[in-house]
């Protein structure tokens, strides 16, 4: 159950969390619990670390590309250029 949280901090504080919580694409208040929920001091995950894991998963669960060694793409360029 989320319940409302009144702090008391001074002004520049409060302009910097915001500023802060934009940049990462968040509110203040799960800024707020992302740093104080977690059991580890460690860095609040920003709003491209987040993307960059879901773009991670789904990479892995893609299909592999099929690649040509480097002979074999010399010999189609060789050909195509003259043909």
């Amino acid at each position: 159950m989320k319940k409302k949280l009144t702090l008391t901090v001074q002004e520049d504080i409060i302009k910097y969390a915001k500023r802060m919580a934009k940049r990462r694409g968040m509110s203040v208040s799960q800024m707020f619990e992302e740093v104080i929920g977690k059991d580890e001091a460690g860095e609040i995950e920003t709003e491209q670390q987040r993307a960059a894991k879901r773009l991670i998963k789904k990479l892995d669960k893609a299909k592999p590309v099929k690649t040509k060694d480097d002979k074999q793409l010399i010999k189609e360029h060789v050909q195509r250029k003259f043909a």
